[in-house]
């Protein structure tokens, strides 16, 4: 099969398309033809090595596709189901892959729009479950007008919650649409929001990472009801709870999904789309940031 790989860690020009063996799953797992793959900033900063040491490496791990092999013990789909999930190892963006978690892909989605979702709705599922966002929470969003951003956005307003998301006046509109309100980032951000909740904020979640993190803790009042995703040195130094996927992950969002988005509770993304191919322009793309929505790899089948 065909993948992106790098060897040597550096800008978007260390990326390759290679031959690699074909994989197999395991029990409870399904391999996919993909059709289209999900590229996040993670894949960046593994390029620049600022995640990982190991080399070589490939990349991915959101996908959606077309089930061709069956692990052992899988009765819940067939062999030319189209499904949409999350790979247990960075081989997403490949011809195939081997899907440890997966759902059936929403009717009327198609597979570039099935892909942008696993990284961003587990994301967020995972950092609203770890806050104990329910009916009536006041949450603050840093970083609201971003993939993982607008789903938190979204899928906090499902449980009740008021959400206040920070962005660019830009995206001021935007987050309105996704039931928000907005406040622009940056120099008197917490005044701001204090004019929209004078009574305070409940919880905060940080998507940016921007060093706003002792703002947040002002704002609700405690370090414990602050959590972000983002700034690792940030959540050690002020004692800030910090989530990633091996802090658990929320993949009961996967199939659970379909109902919000048929029902028009939650709106997709907007998608970029490259081929294969084109790996690299979408990493230069990607890394540049001011992008609103999401980038996706299509995969043409092989």
């Amino acid at each position: 099969m065909k993948a992106v790989r790098f060897t040597r860690f550096g800008g978007p020009e260390v990326l390759e398309i290679v031959d690699l063996p074909d994989p197999h799953p395991g029990p409870g797992e399904v391999r996919i033809s993909v059709r289209a793959a999900g590229i996040n900033a993670s894949d960046w900063k593994k390029r620049r090595g600022l995640m990982d040491e190991e080399l070589p490496q490939t990349l991915g791990h959101e996908a959606a596709g077309i089930v061709d092999e069956l692990g052992a013990g899988v009765t819940d789909v067939t062999v030319g189901d189209r499904v949409f999930g999350v790979s247990g190892q960075p081989t997403a963006q490949s011809e195939l892959t081997v899907l440890s978690h997966y759902a059936p892909i929403p009717a009327g989605l198609d597979f570039p729009a099935a892909a942008a979702l696993p990284a961003a709705i587990e994301t967020a599922t995972r950092a609203l479950d770890q806050l104990g966002v329910t009916d009536g929470t006041t949450l603050l969003i840093n970083g609201a007008s971003g993939s993982v951003g607008a789903a938190a956005v979204q899928l906090a307003v499902v449980r009740g919650a008021h959400v206040i998301g920070t962005a660019s006046p830009a995206n001021h509109d935007y987050l309105r649409a996704l039931g928000a309100q907005p406040v622009a980032y940056g120099d008197g951000m917490p005044d701001r929001v204090r004019t929209l909740a004078p009574d305070g904020v409940d919880l905060a979640l940080d998507v940016a990472g921007s060093g706003v993190l002792p703002d947040l803790i002002a704002l609700t009042g405690s370090p414990g009801r602050v959590l972000t995703i983002a700034d690792f040195p940030g959540a050690q130094q002020h004692r800030v709870r910090f989530s990633r996927g091996d802090t658990g992950r929320a993949l009961h969002a996967l199939t659970e999904i379909g109902d919000l988005i048929d029902t028009g509770r939650f709106t997709l993304p907007i998608i970029r789309t490259f081929p294969l191919t084109e790996v690299a322009e979408a990493h230069r793309i990607g890394e540049n940031g001011g992008i609103r929505g999401k980038l996706v790899l299509v995969i043409d089948p092989y």
